[in-house]
């Protein structure tokens, strides 16, 4: 999606702004470390003349060969301080330069995560109203139609009345997943003891009746391990990993949920039979409203590519890993890294 120029403008003088803050820190940094570093070399310079005894022994035996070596003693102390002036002068040139190219890399440095931010909610407010639209305009136009006839027998109006259901349910559903990442941006659970079978057990209770539509088998060998995590959010993340299962596996196909202890750690999986996705669209499936081409074209599945991405919310915020390997018509099979008690 390419950047906003509303957003590149700000971010573009922000940059301008932080970099003379940086550079104005460190060229004022470096012209007092000048001052004090002459003025105390100046001091030792006139250290270097001859004390007042010699300057008398000379005054009292030969006026005209003191006044030659003082006059050489402070003109090598002149050239002593213009040639350290010089040096500073140049240092703080170089200082100026160097300090500048500093002062943008940590002006990037600093404001790249704000970027990252105002681009992700602007990406999100942009797909949200696209999303929005769609049933919105779908309501819009059947009813347009429906105004334009002049008489509406029963079963037309009937008809009419179950598209609009239809699209408010999906307004819903959608609606829905929009809060939940909304809660899920605010989510602080509870750590406890959770048992992985319980877990399991709830998240395919909740599933069951859109596998049994599709007369699907899932298979749990989830084996007796005890993790650390907060269980309504494991369980919400395991119901949208067998939903997804679900939804892009055909029908009568078949479900593998495995769970195995390694290393204080407990690797979750969950498999399907299901058509799978391309190596390009792999990495983007954890992206709000993402759905990959391979799921519009095969099947026509409900929903708005919220799960995952409501799924990698949940797993960043209990520092739990989760990732996904996939081939087209091949399946999926996404694991789960649990920190174990």
């Amino acid at each position: 999606m390419t950047e906003p120029k509303h957003i590149s403008r700000i971010v573009q003088s922000a940059t301008v702004r932080l970099t003379g803050t940086y550079l104005a820190i460190i060229m004022l940094m470096s012209i007092g470390f000048s001052v004090v570093f002459y003025n105390t070399s100046s001091r030792q310079l006139e250290r270097q003349l001859p004390p007042q005894a010699v300057v008398g022994f000379y005054e009292e035996n030969n006026r005209e060969t003191r006044n030659e070596l003082g006059q050489f003693l402070r003109r090598r102390v002149d050239e002593g301080r213009h040639e350290l002036s010089m040096w500073l002068l140049w240092l703080n040139l170089v200082a100026l330069v160097f300090g500048g190219a500093l002062s943008y890399f940590l002006a990037r440095r600093t404001l790249q995560p704000i970027e990252e931010a105002m681009e992700a909610q602007t990406r999100f407010v942009s797909d949200a109203s696209h999303e929005l639209r769609t049933p919105l305009t779908a309501l819009q136009i059947t009813n347009e139609v429906a105004l334009r006839k002049p008489r509406l027998s029963t079963t037309d109006a009937k008809e009419l009345i179950a598209h609009n259901v239809q699209e408010v349910t999906k307004l819903k559903a959608l609606s829905d997943g929009l809060l939940g990442l909304l809660k899920q941006d605010a989510f602080i659970g509870e750590v406890t003891s959770v048992s992985l079978q319980a877990v399991t057990s709830e998240a395919m209770n909740r599933i069951a009746p859109a596998a049994i539509a599709k007369k699907m088998t899932v298979h749990d060998a989830v084996a007796k391990i005890i993790v650390k995590s907060d269980e309504t959010a494991l369980v919400q993340i395991m119901t949208i990993l067998l939903d997804n299962a679900v939804k892009y596996s055909p029908t009568k196909s078949e479900i593998f949920i495995d769970a195995k202890a390694r290393n204080k750690t407990a690797q979750l999986t969950v498999r399907d039979q299901g058509i799978g996705v391309k190596a390009t669209d792999l990495p983007h499936i954890f992206d709000r409203f993402y759905r990959a081409d391979t799921s519009r074209s095969k099947h026509t599945t409900e929903g708005y590519g919220l799960g995952l991405s409501i799924a990698r919310k949940l797993t960043d915020q209990l520092g739990i890993e989760i990732s996904a390997k996939s081939q087209p018509d091949k399946g999926t099979t996404f694991t789960l890294k649990i920190p174990m008690v």
